[in-house]
C-alpha cells in the first residue's frame, strides 16, 4: 500500500487513532472522506489501526462545485491505495441552507451505510483546528457554556479520532504518507463566517501564542468535564427539592438560598425534561422566572424554540408553547367506558352499591342520574356548579381561584358534563346535584389520569 518511507507517517496516524480511545481495535466502521487531507488521514489511520477490511469509506458528491468530480476521483484513488471499500452517494437536490442540508444528507447517508454494513461507528476527519474554530465561532454567536462544548471526541456513534492534531500536522502527515488530497476552494470564501474565523481570527491568535489551538482545546475539554460534574450536582439538588426523576415542575421556594448557577441549571434541566429536547436558558431568563414565581399573580417566560416557563402560585413548570395555548377537543364518554381528552384518560365504571362517597380526585356518583353518555370538555366562561356539601352554586372560575388551580391548567382540566350540567371537574369538585345516595344500587365511578 505504501513504501517503507511512508510507514512512519501511517504508523503515526494509527497511533493517534488508538490514543483517541474512540475506536476499539476489533471494531468496524464508516469514515467520511471528502478529498481533503484531514479525512484522508482519518481513513489511513483507521485502516492501519483496525484493518482495511473493517473500514468502509463514504464520499458524498453533491455536484455543487466545479471540483466535485475531481474530489470523487481523489477519494477513489485514496481508497484504492488503502484497500478499503468506497461508497459514493450523489444526492439529487438540496433545499434551504445548503451547508446545513449537505451536512444532514452526509450524516444520514453515513448512518444508512453503518446500519447496512453492521458497523460500530462513523468517523470524521475533524482536527483540533476545527474544534478551535467551532469554539471561537460559537463564543461569538451563541451565549452560554453549553455551546462551547461542540465537536466532542464522541457523540453517539460519531467519533473524531484526530482531535489531537492540528490542520497543519495532518497536511504534513498526508504528504509524508503519500496520500492523495486536494484543497477545497470554498474554504477561501470569506462570505462564510467559519472561513473568516479560519483565515483571520485564528492567525491573529497564533501571533499572540503559537499554542492557541491547544489552549482552546484544553479549555473546551475542561468545560466538558465540568458539565458532567454539574449534571450530577443538579440531579441531586432536584431530588432534594422534591423534583426527582420525571418531574418537570418545582416549588420556587425549594430553590431559595441556592446559588444562581445551580438555580439556572436546575430550571434548565426541568425544561428539558418537559420538552424532551435541549433548551437554552440563560442567566437573564432564569432570574425572570424566579422573579415572576415570587409574585402572587405569577406570569410566563418565553424561552424560545416553542418552550414556556409558567409561574403560578409559587409553582414553576415548563411546557411546549402549543401545549400551553391549545385546549383539548371535547370527547364523548360512555358509562361505562373511557375516552382520551388531551393528555388525559377519563374513565367511567359502574359498580354495585352501596359505596362510600369520594372526590374530588375520584368521583362516586349516582349512575341512574348520570345517564349513559357524558361529555368531557374544557372549562367555559360562565360554567357553574353546586360543589358537594355546599348550598349555593359557584362559577368554576371562582372555584379554581379558591382551590389554587393555576390559570395555565384551567383550560386543560377535564370537565365532565351530563345533559349540559357540570358533573365533575377532575381534582377540583364533584357536583351536589349528582350526589351518591347511600342506598343507590349502581354507582358510577369517574377517574382521570395523565398519560405519559
Amino acid at each position: 500500500m505504501a513504501t517503507t518511507g511512508n510507514d512512519d507517517a501511517l504508523g503515526a496516524l494509527a497511533e493517534v487513532v488508538r490514543r483517541s480511545g474512540v475506536v476499539e481495535p476489533t471494531s468496524c466502521g464508516v469514515v467520511l472522506v471528502s478529498g481533503g487531507a484531514d479525512s484522508g488521514c482519518a481513513a489511513a489511520g483507521l485502516a492501519r489501526a483496525v484493518g482495511p477490511a473493517n473500514v468502509h469509506a463514504l464520499h458524498v458528491n453533491y455536484g455543487l462545485r466545479r471540483s466535485a468530480d475531481r474530489d470523487e476521483r481523489i477519494c477513489r484513488d485514496l481508497c484504492s491505495r488503502l484497500r478499503i471499500d468506497l461508497h459514493i452517494e450523489r444526492p439529487r437536490q438540496l433545499a434551504g441552507n445548503l451547508q446545513a442540508a449537505a451536512r444532514d444528507k452526509r450524516y444520514a447517508a453515513a448512518e444508512q451505510l453503518r446500519a447496512r454494513t453492521g458497523s460500530n461507528w462513523i468517523a470524521t476527519g475533524h482536527t483540533r483546528s476545527d474544534l478551535a474554530e467551532t469554539v471561537l465561532y460559537r463564543l461569538a454567536v451563541s451565549p452560554g457554556a453549553r455551546a462551547l462544548r461542540g465537536l466532542p471526541a464522541q457523540s453517539g456513534r460519531v467519533v473524531r479520532p484526530l482531535l489531537e492534531l492540528e490542520r497543519g500536522e495532518t497536511r504534513g502527515l498526508a504528504v509524508q504518507a503519500g496520500l492523495p488530497f486536494a484543497d477545497d476552494e470554498t474554504n477561501l470564501d470569506l462570505d462564510f463566517a467559519r472561513n473568516r474565523v479560519r483565515a483571520q481570527v485564528l492567525p491573529a491568535l497564533h501571533e499572540l501564542n503559537p499554542a492557541a489551538e491547544r489552549n482552546i482545546a484544553e479549555t473546551q475539554a475542561e468545560l466538558v468535564e465540568d458539565a458532567h460534574l454539574l449534571e450530577r450536582v443538579v440531579l441531586e439538588a432536584l431530588e432534594a427539592a422534591g423534583a426527582g426523576a420525571g418531574a418537570s415542575a418545582i416549588r420556587a421556594d425549594a430553590l431559595d438560598g441556592t446559588e444562581p448557577a445551580l438555580r439556572r441549571l436546575a430550571l434548565r434541566a426541568l425544561a428539558e425534561r418537559a420538552t424532551g429536547r435541549a433548551v437554552p436558558l440563560g442567566r437573564w431568563r432564569a432570574a425572570e422566572i424566579m422573579r415572576l414565581a415570587a409574585r402572587p399573580v405569577g406570569g410566563g417566560v418565553d424561552l424560545g424554540h416553542g418552550v414556556r416557563a409558567l409561574c403560578e402560585h409559587g409553582l414553576i413548570r415548563f411546557v411546549a408553547s402549543s401545549e400551553a395555548d391549545a385546549a383539548p377537543e371535547p370527547a364523548s364518554l360512555r358509562v361505562p367506558g373511557s375516552c382520551r381528552f388531551g393528555r388525559w384518560e377519563v374513565r367511567a365504571e359502574v359498580r354495585p352499591g352501596p359505596l362510600e362517597p369520594a372526590g374530588p380526585d375520584l368521583a362516586t356518583l349516582d349512575a341512574e342520574a348520570l345517564g349513559e353518555e357524558l361529555l368531557v370538555r374544557t372549562w367555559r366562561e360562565g360554567d357553574r356548579m353546586r360543589p358537594l356539601g355546599m348550598d349555593g352554586h359557584k362559577t368554576l372560575q371562582d372555584l379554581f381561584t379558591d382551590r389554587g388551580v393555576p390559570r395555565s391548567l384551567r383550560h386543560h382540566l377535564p370537565v365532565v358534563t351530563a345533559a349540559g350540567r357540570v358533573v365533575w371537574v377532575a381534582g377540583v369538585a364533584v357536583s351536589e346535584d349528582f350526589r351518591l345516595d347511600p342506598q343507590a344500587r349502581e354507582v358510577a365511578v369517574l377517574t382521570a389520569r395523565v398519560l405519559d
